[in-house]
């Protein structure tokens, strides 16, 4: 286990995980930002793109299980990402549409960003987010996160506008601090 919750528990995704990967990946809905499902042969390049991650940067996206039955019910982690003209730590979530609305990416991307801040030494931590994508937008901005520029990706054939949120090491822990208090 990579990091813990009191919902959730990150792992790395194995080759077990195909199935519950599937069923994020090749669902068209969970992947609109994206411009659609995934046929096979993408979601093996993803598992495999991970497995680089885990091995190049020591991160990437982990696998998002309930502690409680230990099903994967998405994917929450940090990667290097090319942000608005330099390379940052970016934190990314991708859920299982039967289990969005009920708080995990939240509580998964908030345990991502603060290992990013504690046992990664980030001074900053990064979302790119579709403009599209009102509901990243807004865990990003649960997380303390807000827009520090727009950029364009290039991603299956199309121009995707996307918004570049971010936190600060300092501003995590006023964000913390506000929480708490509430």
């Amino acid at each position: 286990m990579i990091l813990s919750t009191p919902r959730l528990a990150l792992r790395e995704l194995t080759a077990d995980d195909l199935p519950a990967l599937r069923a994020i990946l090749q669902d068209a809905e969970t992947m609109h930002a994206y411009e659609g499902a995934f046929d096979e042969p993408m979601v093996q390049a993803w598992l495999a793109r991970m497995h680089d991650r885990y091995r190049e940067d020591g991160f990437g996206l982990w696998a998002v299980e309930l502690r409680e039955t230990e099903e994967m019910i998405g994917q929450c982690g940090l990667t290097m990402q090319h942000i608005l003209d330099q390379d940052v730590i970016e934190v990314g979530y991708l859920f299982q549409r039967a289990f969005w609305h009920r708080g995990y990416a939240v509580e998964a991307a908030a345990a991502c960003r603060d290992h990013a801040f504690d046992m990664l030494g980030a001074e900053r931590v990064y979302a790119q987010i579709r403009d599209t994508n009102i509901a990243s937008m807004n865990v990003a901005i649960r997380l303390g996160m807000t827009v520090r520029g727009r950029f364009i990706k290039h991603y299956r054939g199309v121009e995707m506008p996307h918004l570049a949120f971010a936190v600060d090491r300092d501003e995590r822990t006023l964000t913390a601090r506000t929480d708490r208090r509430r």
